[in-house]
C-alpha cells in the first residue's frame, strides 16, 4: 500500500518538476527574443519607428515569437515586447535598447545595471 501511495507522490512531484521547467523554457525564449528584438529596433532607430519595428518583427518572428509591442523614445531607445506560447504559459518580457547615454538612469548611479 505504501509503495502505492509513494509511487503516485512521486509522480505527482515528476509532473510538477516538468510543469516548472516549460513555464522557464518559455519565460527566456521571450526573453531572448524581446532582448533581440530590441537590438535590431535599435539599431534600426535612425531610420525611423517604422523601419525599426520591421526589424524587430523579422527577429521576433525568426524566433518564432510574437511582437506586441514596439516604440522608439527620444535619444534613439528602442522597447518591446514579445510574448511566447509555450504550452499553456504564454509570458510576456518586454525590453530596451539604445546608446548607453540615452539609458542612463539619473537615479541610478552609471545607468542601467
Amino acid at each position: 500500500m505504501w509503495v502505492a501511495f509513494a509511487a503516485c507522490a512521486l509522480c505527482v512531484v515528476f509532473g510538477a518538476v516538468l510543469a516548472l521547467g516549460q513555464a522557464v523554457t518559455a519565460r527566456h525564449r521571450a526573453g531572448g527574443a524581446a532582448d533581440l528584438a530590441a537590438l535590431a529596433a535599435a539599431d534600426r532607430a535612425l531610420w525611423g519607428e517604422a523601419e525599426a519595428c520591421a526589424a524587430a518583427a523579422r527577429v521576433t518572428a525568426a524566433q518564432g515569437v510574437e511582437l506586441v509591442r514596439c516604440g522608439l523614445r527620444d535619444g534613439g531607445i528602442a522597447e518591446v515586447a514579445a510574448r511566447t506560447v509555450l504550452g499553456r504559459y504564454h509570458p510576456e518580457v518586454s525590453s530596451r535598447a539604445g546608446p548607453q547615454e540615452a539609458l542612463a538612469d539619473p537615479v541610478l548611479p552609471g545607468g542601467v545595471p
